[in-house]
């Protein structure tokens, strides 16, 4: 059986104003740039009287080595959202308006191509493996998955606040 182990969780939460397009692209790019596959298990978009409401569902992988798997999954909320325009340096740009909230997580996914579940022998094996044998490897792939999903929410965080004056 695969293993998954959340490392990571954290949930970003925005009102007001922000670009869908640019976050959307961002973290697209960003996750195709660190070389994960995305899969859009979700898109569902409803046009309600208070704006638009988006729900998106990401599941990115990359694979670390043939045992290890990194996986990140967004979850996007999206409420109210309406086109919206501001003004920065004297120019008018258009934006929308709305509450956004992703919710992003971190797993590391053990033995993904099930090789240790043929036999009750291997998943023994398996077990002594890791707690004995590749213990630092797990921490430091941990570790390493906790700091890309840092990096992504931080770099939303950054895309999000939008200067000028609304």
């Amino acid at each position: 059986m695969v293993q998954r182990k959340e490392v990571y969780k954290e949930r970003l939460k925005q009102t007001g104003y922000w670009q869908y397009k640019e976050v959307y692209d961002m973290a697209f790019g960003w996750l195709r740039d660190k070389s994960y596959l995305l899969k859009e298990d979700l898109y569902n978009e409803k046009l309600l009287s208070n704006g638009k409401e988006v729900i998106i569902r990401w599941t990115a992988i990359r694979k670390v080595t043939d045992y290890f798997m990194f996986e990140i999954k967004l979850d996007w909320h999206i409420l109210g959202m309406k086109d919206a325009e501001v003004e920065v340096d004297g120019k008018k740009i258009k934006t929308n308006k709305g509450e956004v909230e992703i919710v992003f997580k971190g797993n590391i996914v053990k033995d993904y191509e099930k090789r240790w579940e043929d036999k009750p022998i291997w998943k023994f094996l398996r077990g002594v493996y890791e707690k004995h044998i590749i213990r630092e490897t797990i921490d430091q792939f941990e570790d390493d998955l906790e700091d890309e999903v840092k990096e992504l929410v931080s770099d939303i965080k950054a895309l999000l606040r939008i200067p000028g004056r609304f």
